[in-house]
């Protein structure tokens, strides 16, 4: 399986508009398909619409995206909001959970490290032993790895009920020393870092999201 993450930055002020319209199209859309998870950006690059479609294999993703540009309901009719459109091919690691329906937000952080190349086999070896005591503080929504798109990202999603669990969570974490993963595990001396770049946003769900 994998998640095509495609992320759209419309107008200023259009957001609930755009939500109005897809919310409508959607209805037309999900007989095809259905979403993983539907986010605005409530921190960081404001807004973003962000829908995450899965898919069991390239195929799959291509009969159903013909099929669904048959119904003249789909795409949604936000064309006229759009300012920029990006789409990527994320694939999940081992010990990421699938995106199902639930209710564990209403916050999700999306964390974007960009990695130096070959970095990915050592980011997931330091993740591994690090995550399950990472876990008893909060859930992990997902972790991803680019396949298509811009390359070399690591993206991983935490949902929190309030921000000021987020912040607590972060705090308590270091202070018991079981995250980040470089703290579990540092690099040999040595080593470059892995990480070169990061972006940070906090999303919500939209109203029709099947992850709340």
């Amino acid at each position: 399986m994998f998640y095509e993450v495609r992320t759209y930055t419309v107008k200023p002020r259009s957001i609930p508009e755009v939500l109005k319209r897809y919310a409508e199209a959607y209805e037309h859309r999900k007989q095809y398909s259905k979403l993983a998870a539907f986010w605005t950006t409530e921190f960081g690059p404001l807004n973003q619409i962000i829908h995450v479609w899965p898919y069991q294999d390239h195929e799959e993703r291509t009969r159903i995206r013909a099929e669904a540009t048959k119904n003249p309901n789909w795409p949604p009719k936000i064309a006229e909001f759009l300012v920029h459109t990006q789409s990527e091919i994320m694939l999940q690691f081992p010990f990421s959970p699938e995106l199902k329906p639930a209710t564990l937000g209403p916050y999700y952080e999306m964390r974007t490290y960009t990695l130096r190349p070959r970095a990915l086999p050592i980011m997931e070896k330091n993740w591994g032993p690090a995550l399950p005591a990472r876990l008893k503080y909060s859930p992990l929504a997902a972790v991803w790895y680019t396949d298509f798109g811009g390359l070399n990202k690591f993206i991983h999603v935490w949902p929190y009920k309030t921000l000021e669990e987020r912040n607590r969570v972060r705090e308590q974490t270091r202070k018991d020393k079981v995250w980040p993963p470089s703290q579990v595990t540092p690099l040999p001396p040595g080593e470059p870092d892995l990480i070169v770049h990061q972006e940070n946003k906090i999303v919500i769900p939209a109203p029709f999201s099947p992850m709340q």
